[in-house]
Parts: structure tokens; sequence; C-alpha cells
């Protein structure tokens, strides 16, 4: 066992503090004294604020460095590194002996003062195909670069909850489709779903929509004109549910969604967020489809057509083969590499 504590630090989108919260759950069930830093701008308050699996959970005043102008940049990194001083006493107070990077700006100053600490080790889950690029300046430093991309990664599979697993099965036929744009949603899927609305209704094919907050109302006004009957949602906590029930999903490909929908063995069309950094989407879909493990479409190439084509093709195969592509202890086994480092 860990003689000490274990930070896990980053988020500042949902796709870091799923993984966050995936490391939590996985430390506090085995007992591990677990410390969480953040940023007080972003998400992260909301998801661990009021955590009762924390020992401890810190949010600092950091902000992100892309998309700002020169001065914005030069304050936030500014923020950052007198942040660095505020987690080292972190550390020391608490004996931490192991800090889990999981990126975005939140893991900033957490990362850079675990390079400083003579007293912890750095660890780093790369959750996108195309490394970030906090994660490029620290992974010479890292003990362990966790990567489900990489062939040199000790652990290839990327930490899904449990509940994905559980709560998937092999899809034989397509009789329910889901669109999924992501909490924040996707102008572009929801339109492309409104367009194939009318065909599937055709087809017999049930509809379940998750449109985002800001786009709900539109969405569901056009579907009672269209007099569809829709599975309408603009968030979910329980998105597992829905995936279970459905047959095909079109999606972003964010790095936890697509590794959800591996793990519910669910085929899925891509549709990369084209300004995401360093195109990671397009890379993250590309992985999986030089397998045969999805359909990959560019939003410039959104094609009602191609979709349809697709849904007449017999996806057994993709949905069996993705049943095999990720295993359920992707969390529990980089935690046993921390334990055995760390006795």
């Amino acid at each position: 066992m860990i003689k000490g504590s274990v930070v896990i630090t980053g988020g500042g989108t949902g796709g870091h503090l799923n993984v966050a919260d995936s490391f939590i759950d996985s430390l506090h069930k085995k007992a591990i004294s677990v410390i969480f830093i953040g940023s007080s701008n972003g998400q992260d308050q909301a998801w661990f604020k009021n955590d009762k699996r924390l020992k401890e959970a810190y949010f600092l005043d950091t902000k992100g460095v892309l998309n700002k102008t020169f001065f914005g940049k030069i304050k936030s990194l500014f923020n950052i590194f007198l942040e660095i001083k505020t987690c080292l006493n972190i550390y020391s107070k608490h004996n931490v002996k192991a800090v889990i990077c999981v990126g975005g700006y939140s893991a900033a100053s957490g990362t850079f003062a675990s390079i400083l600490s003579a007293s912890c080790s750095l660890y780093i889950h790369e959750q996108n195909s195309k490394m970030g690029k906090l994660n490029k300046i620290s992974s010479p430093f890292a003990k362990e670069v966790f990567s489900s991309y990489d062939s040199k990664s000790l652990v290839k599979d990327y930490p899904v909850s449990k509940l994905f697993f559980d709560n998937s099965r092999i899809r034989k036929k397509i009789k329910t489709i889901i669109f999924l744009g992501g909490s924040q949603g996707a102008m572009h899927i929801n339109n492309f779903a409104l367009e194939l609305a009318i065909s599937l209704n055709n087809l017999n094919i049930n509809i379940i929509h998750q449109t985002g907050l800001l786009d709900f109302e539109r969405v569901k006004k056009i579907y009672d004109k269209l007099n569809i009957k829709v599975d309408i949602f603009a968030f979910s906590n329980e998105i597992y549910k829905k995936m279970n029930k459905a047959d095909f999903a079109v999606s972003r490909s964010g790095a936890s969604t697509l590794w959800e929908l591996c793990a519910n063995t669910l085929p899925a069309l891509f549709i990369p967020y084209p300004y995401a950094t360093s195109d990671h989407q397009y890379y993250n879909a590309k992985f999986l489809q030089d397998q045969g493990l999805c359909y990959l479409l560019r939003q410039n190439e959104l094609n009602k057509d191609f979709l349809l084509k697709i849904l007449k093709k017999d996806n057994f195969k993709i949905s069996k083969n993705l049943f095999s592509c990720i295993n359920t202890n992707g969390v529990d086994s980089i935690i046993d590499i921390l334990i055995e480092n760390h006795k």
C-alpha cells in the first residue's frame, strides 16, 4: 500500500474530469488517501468541491493559455507559476508520494510542482492520440506515461467507468440511433439529426438525441413540428443507459466519449470537432478507423445519404470487435503500478 497520499490533478473540461473521477474512484476503493487539485475556473469545482471520496480538494486561480491575447497568456502563465508554491506546500502537508496528471490547464501547477518536488513522482495519463502541450513538456520527467494510443504504454486501456461495460451488448440490427454532441452540444450534429429525422422515422428507426443545454429548446421545437417522437435531452448523468438502448451512434470524438462507445460496443460514425487542438479528435477516431472499428467523416463532409447507406450495412462485426478493443480494468491496472512503485 502507498504510505502517503496521491494527487489527481487536471480538468477544465468534461473529458479530463471523467478520467480524474475514474482515478479518484479506484484510489478511494483501495483505501488510498486521494487529493484533487484543479482550477477555480472551468467545471472542476462542480465535479469535486464536496466529493466525500477526497481527503482534500484544492481549486487554484489558474486559467488556460490558449486563445488568449499576448498579455492574457503572460497573466495565465504567471498565475500557473505562482500556484506551484501552493502545490509544493500541499505535497509537503499531505505527504504526497505520487501525482497523476490527467491533462488540461488545471493540471499545470500541480504537474510542474511534482517535477520540482524531491518526494513525489509524476505519472501522466494522455487521453488523446495527439499529446497536449503540457504533457509534451512534462513527459520527459514522468515516471510513466499512459496512453491508449501508444504501443509503449504499460497500460493501454482507457479509464472508462465500469457502467459502460456493464451496459454493453453486441448489436445485430439497427433499430435505434443516438446523436451525441457532448454536454455542450454540437450545432452541426444537431442539424444533421434534424435533417435525417424524417428518413429515419420512415425506416422505423428510433432516435435518441443529446442536444446540449444551449440548443435543447430549438431542436425540441423542430422535432415537435415534424411530429416525430424522440428521446431528447440536454444532458444526462446516466448516458450509459441511453447508449445501451441504441444500436448506432453519431458522435464527436473526444477521447472519453470515443472510449465509452467502445466499452459499450456501440458502432459509431464520428464527426470530429474541427477546431480541437492539434486536430486531436480526428486522430482519435482515425486510430479506430484504421482498425475497421468505426466510420469517420469531417464536419464539412456530412452527408445524409452516407449515413443511411451505413445503417443498411451489417455492423455486427464492428460491434463484436469493439468488445475486445478495451478491457474493463484500465484504471485499476494503472493504480496497481503506482502501488508497486511506492510500497
